[in-house]
């Protein structure tokens, strides 16, 4: 089998989705399920539509317009998709043909929406996104009612809900008062215009912990987050502590070993900067079992990856991650599979170096 590649058991991907879907359906929210790590992966999209996801969302309109397309003879998919980042103005056309709904921040796109839609004699839903603190995309608070008073004049567009997005550039963790605000923002909306929103989309993978540890905690309006690492990984997305009952291990890094020597520890010569700027310093340790794999930042993130016992990631270079083993003799063509953190599998999936295998036991059954 061809290295490197990032393997996906599907089996583990479906249990993962199926118990968030269970859980955060006791708590009255649906699971919107995010493709955007896997590429838009069709296998992927249908074992979380099996679990239970009724949503698939992702950032990239190419991604979903691949899901949507017919493929050897099969329907492509056909469940509602949402465009997770804001459309960009020449990608419009695509966007109404494509995704059902699409999260939004600024009135320029939506108008563009509405004329597109009406050529297509298209219903165009919409998400507002609100700026509760992570400082990405959102509309100011104090915004949202001219936003939406203008939205509703457009033709052809549907105001399906509003949302927020929190942890993924600042690191703001969502909590009773972010979710509170958000809620208290959505009876605002309905109170002022006399509507009812759908959904009210409080994040992402970050919002594990408010949603489930404490099932006194009173969630509001929330009904629906937006869920890719903790499926993926089995992780929260705050601190990336495993979430109970779930697989961490669904997915995993093989590379192959493409040198193996004893060597020192200490570089010899002048030092000076490394490829990417760093400069090292060793400590001596005498010879080492060092051996080389055939995958580099050009592919992964090494900060991401978690080694199995027995094995340290010494460095890494464009094409070379740098090991040692401090038990087991290393051989030339042997595989090492390592786990990894949400960034290096978004580098390893979208490098066109490392394929990508679906393992299907089960869910291989499910899906045909």
């Amino acid at each position: 089998m061809a290295a490197p590649r990032v393997e996906i058991d599907l089996d583990k991907i479906h249990h993962n989705a199926q118990e968030l879907v269970t859980r955060l359906a006791k708590r009255g929210i649906s699971v919107t399920g995010v493709t955007k790590a896997t590429l838009g992966s069709i296998d992927y999209a249908h074992t979380l539509t099996h679990a239970g996801v009724g949503v698939l969302g992702d950032s990239r309109i190419e991604s979903i317009k691949e899901m949507r397309l017919p493929r050897n003879g099969e329907l492509g998919i056909r469940v509602p998709m949402t465009l997770l980042r804001s459309p960009m103005l020449s990608q419009i056309e695509q966007v109404v043909m494509y995704a059902d709904m699409s999260c939004n921040t600024e009135l320029e796109v939506i108008r563009s929406l509405s004329v597109e839609a009406q050529k297509q004699n298209h219903i165009q839903q919409v998400l507002l996104m609100v700026e509760l603190g992570d400082l990405r995309e959102g509309i100011m608070p104090d915004d949202l009612l001219d936003t939406v008073a203008q939205v509703l004049k457009l033709p052809n567009i549907k105001l399906k809900g509003i949302g927020t997005n929190l942890a993924c550039r600042s690191g703001v963790s969502p909590d009773s008062a972010n979710m509170a605000k958000l809620s208290e923002l959505a009876d605002l909306v309905e109170a002022t215009f006399d509507l009812t929103l759908d959904v009210v989309s409080g994040g992402n993978s970050a919002n594990i912990q408010w949603a489930l540890d404490d099932p006194q905690t009173d969630i509001g309006r929330i009904n629906d987050l937006r869920l890719g690492e903790s499926v993926l990984l089995g992780c929260e997305a705050l601190h990336r502590e495993p979430i109970s009952g779930l697989y961490a291990d669904a997915i995993t890094l093989v590379a192959e070993i493409i040198e193996s020597k004893l060597k020192p520890t200490v570089a010899e010569g002048s030092i000076a900067q490394s490829a990417f700027g760093e400069t090292q310093l060793s400590i001596d340790r005498g010879l080492i079992k060092q051996a080389i794999l055939a995958v580099g930042v050009q592919d992964i993130d090494p900060d991401g990856l978690l080694a199995p016992d027995g094995i340290s990631i010494l460095g890494a270079s464009s094409d070379h991650l740098i090991i040692e083993s401090i038990k087991d003799e290393l051989s030339v063509g042997d595989e090492v599979i390592f786990q990894l953190d949400y960034s290096a599998l978004l580098r390893a999936m979208t490098s066109p170096f490392v394929s990508t295998v679906f393992l299907q036991h089960k869910a291989s059954q499910m899906l045909h």
